[in-house]
């Protein structure tokens, strides 16, 4: 019960945050960036302002709708880059072997001993904010992990009985990665991909916090935590709201990523039980 229960919430979180992305249009009450009115400035939640206003008058709950098309977009877009770079790397490496294998060991040991926001901030600083420089940084940083995976899995896969009939039928080695290995090491790669969007969605959050996100004034819940730092004390829910807005969305990939291990990794569900 307790690992239906990870997979149906964190799928709840996860639908509810993509569902809120997709028809943002249709579910702000006003528009995120020019309906701003210095008359309404810092107005708490009520009744007319759900979540409240910021210091040039706009509505936080519109911004924070509109918000999540540059999380979600962030956290799956990036994780997909980093999937394929990581699938293409530890594949290769771990069904070939030989150099190519000590230098994707290498190169992903080099990745693992930098931080990866570390680097992200580098590629941010060379490219300049904005959401495809973002894309870009975040994409290029997470992949390693990925890579160790589908290395190890590939390793435990290339001896097995079908991947050398296939080779005796003449499948070439690419043919064989992909129509033999690959379907067979994608639980735990779909696994490692849902927990990494959570990572990504933090990563987007604290680099538009440093003012590496998006240009402002589109919003993304990062920058809108950034803006409320000032008012912290004296207006809370300008930074409540989208801090909210990411725990929840971070918790349902987590919990979405710890069902999904559970299901398709038999002997991790049978040591939990």
């Amino acid at each position: 019960m307790k690992l239906r229960a990870n997979l149906v919430i964190g799928g709840a979180l996860f639908a509810l945050a993509i569902l809120v992305g997709l028809l943002a249009p249709w579910l702000a009450h006003t528009d995120p960036v020019l309906d701003a009115n210095l008359m309404n400035a810092e107005e708490p939640p009520s009744w007319t302002w759900w979540f409240g206003t910021d210091d040039q008058g706009r509505d936080i709950y519109s911004r924070v709708v509109y918000g999540a098309r540059v999380s979600l977009t962030v956290g799956i877009v990036s994780q997909l880059i980093n999937s394929v770079i990581g699938v293409a790397l530890g594949l290769s490496a771990g069904y070939w072997g030989g150099w190519w294998d000590d230098f994707v060991n290498g190169l992903t040991n080099l990745m693992l001993a930098i931080p990866s926001l570390i680097f992200a901030l580098a590629i941010m600083a060379v490219l300049g904010p904005g959401l495809t420089s973002l894309l870009i940084a975040l994409g290029l940083t997470n992949w390693s992990f990925t890579c160790r995976i589908a290395r190890a899995s590939a390793l435990s896969l290339r001896s097995q009985g079908y991947v050398q009939a296939a080779t005796v039928l003449g499948y070439g080695d690419l043919r064989i990665m992909v129509t033999q290995l690959l379907p067979n090491m994608l639980g735990p790669i779909v696994v490692i991909g849902t927990l990494g969007m959570g990572s990504a969605v933090l990563s987007e959050a604290a680099l538009s916090f440093l003012g590496l996100g998006v240009r402002p004034p589109f919003p993304s819940w990062g920058s809108m935590l950034s803006d409320a730092r000032e008012q912290i004390t004296t207006a809370p829910w300008l930074s409540v709201f989208p801090g909210l807005a990411i725990f929840l969305t971070v918790l349902g990939l987590n919990l979405l990523g710890d069902g999904l291990r559970d299901i398709l990794d038999p002997q991790s569900r049978s040591r939990r039980t």
